[in-house]
């Protein structure tokens, strides 16, 4: 019995690494069946998580539009993308410039895409802009031009896009938004009031345009991580608010969210958190246990600022 048991155990182990196998190969192509001439807008494409998620979906065989502020490095994403591509399956990407913190241009690049394609079916709204410090020296001109780039621009461009989709009656909209539209943390206050408005606004917008068939998916992860920057070992100090913020700081790799961003797509999920236990466990927290989690941060401020406690 027990060598039977032995014998089995290598067959059981190569039956169920067959089974993955064959479970990847269909989501893959299932992935591109789902995106397969469709015309895909990407609002920040030369980013870490913009290049993924061109690098999928132009695998997938969609009708790109590629969207960023400097033209020097749209063209070497594409020259990259077009070198790997088999041009027999895969469509020409077109080059936008497209810089959301600049409302006035917006429109205009709603107009181009519709002008050249005669249609959008999903629009990725992964463009963001960061900042860290205290509020009281954060300047309230930059305190606009961050909600410029993480709201006002990317819901101006959905709203130029809506109604072709609406008349349609299909049509994805995705925001890729950050953890931070879910709770707030020290020194990003522009940054999180930024990404509470637009996750907002898109958990409105997605029961509003329900009947017409247009889906809406918002995407959260932690962070966005730096191709350059993998988690270490370091020697943490032993404490609540570093423990915390070790597990969040250190977010998603930009392929992995791309990689998530096609599966939302492609199983039209209204929405996806990306996190690993502990900051899913500070969402929870705050929702059910706000003044632990008030103190808990506030414990943080103090010991980044060096101010003793009371008594």
């Amino acid at each position: 019995m027990g060598v039977t048991a032995v014998l089995m155990l290598p067959l059981l182990l190569l039956g169920i690494s067959g089974l993955l196998f064959i479970y990847q190969e269909v989501s893959r192509l299932w992935s591109k069946s789902a995106v397969q001439n469709k015309v895909v807008v990407i609002t920040d494409a030369i980013s870490g998580l913009g290049k993924e998620c061109a690098r999928v979906f132009h695998t997938g065989g969609a009708r790109l539009v590629l969207c960023g502020k400097n033209w020097e490095r749209l063209e070497i994403l594409y020259d990259a993308l077009i070198s790997v591509a088999d041009p027999s399956k895969t469509f020409t990407p077109k080059l936008v410039l497209l810089d959301l913190s600049d409302i006035s241009c917006v429109q205009d690049v709603a107009k181009e895409v519709l002008d050249c394609y005669g249609c959008v079916d999903i629009l990725i709204n992964n463009a963001s802009m960061k900042i860290k410090g205290p509020a009281h020296k954060i300047s309230l001109e930059l305190d606009k031009k961050i909600m410029d780039a993480n709201y006002f621009g990317p819901i101006t461009l959905t709203k130029a896009l809506l109604p072709d989709m609406i008349s349609r009656r299909t049509g994805q909209i995705v925001l890729v938004n950050n953890i931070q539209g879910k709770l707030g943390i020290p020194f990003r206050t522009a940054y999180a009031a930024s990404k509470h408005a637009a996750l907002g606004f898109f958990d409105c917008l997605r029961a509003e345009v329900e009947e017409y068939n247009v889906v809406v998916s918002t995407v959260s992860p932690t962070f966005i991580r730096s191709y350059r920057i993998d988690p270490g070992q370091g020697n943490w100090e032993a404490s609540i608010w570093k423990f915390f913020f070790r597990k969040l700081t250190y977010g998603v790799h930009p392929a992995d969210a791309a990689e998530e961003v096609m599966r939302t797509v492609r199983r039209k999920k209204q929405e996806v958190f990306m996190a690993n236990p502990i900051p899913k466990a500070a969402v929870y927290l705050r929702t059910f246990f706000p003044e632990l989690f008030f103190a808990v941060v506030a414990c943080g401020v103090k010991e980044k600022l060096g101010v003793p406690e009371e008594g």
